[in-house]
């Protein structure tokens, strides 16, 4: 059964960095699209950085320049690297994957991680 497992989310001050972690258990799945998602309170869940098998990534425009997705396959493991955070950031941070390249409605997903932002 493939599962996904985010990590490392928190309370920081805006500025500060944190590193959210996604471990998945199935080894296929170093083959599929990765992604991470948000979702604020009140809001739509939105994209924010995705990664293909073959390690190409893109990001929202909102993130770029902040935030590095990267995927260790050996380690089964992708990480979200946010650095310069803003209250804005501040949202439930879901890891998925998918064989869909554009993550356009990814099959799996994580249980979601809570990064608070403060001003």
């Amino acid at each position: 059964q493939v599962q996904l497992v985010e990590s490392g989310g928190g309370l920081v001050q805006a500025g500060d960095s944190l590193r959210l972690s996604c471990a998945f258990s199935e080894r296929t799945l170093k083959g599929y699209t990765m992604g991470w998602f948000r979702q604020a309170p009140g809001k739509e869940r939105t994209f924010v950085a995705g990664i293909r098998g073959r390690g190409d990534t893109s990001y929202a425009d909102s993130v770029k320049g902040r935030f590095t997705f990267s995927r260790d396959n050996a380690k089964r493991t992708m990480y979200l690297q946010m650095n310069s955070l803003k209250p804005e950031d501040t949202a439930v941070y879901y890891c998925a994957a998918d064989a869909d390249p554009m993550l356009r409605s990814p099959r799996y997903w994580g249980q979601g991680t809570q990064v608070t932002v403060s001003s």
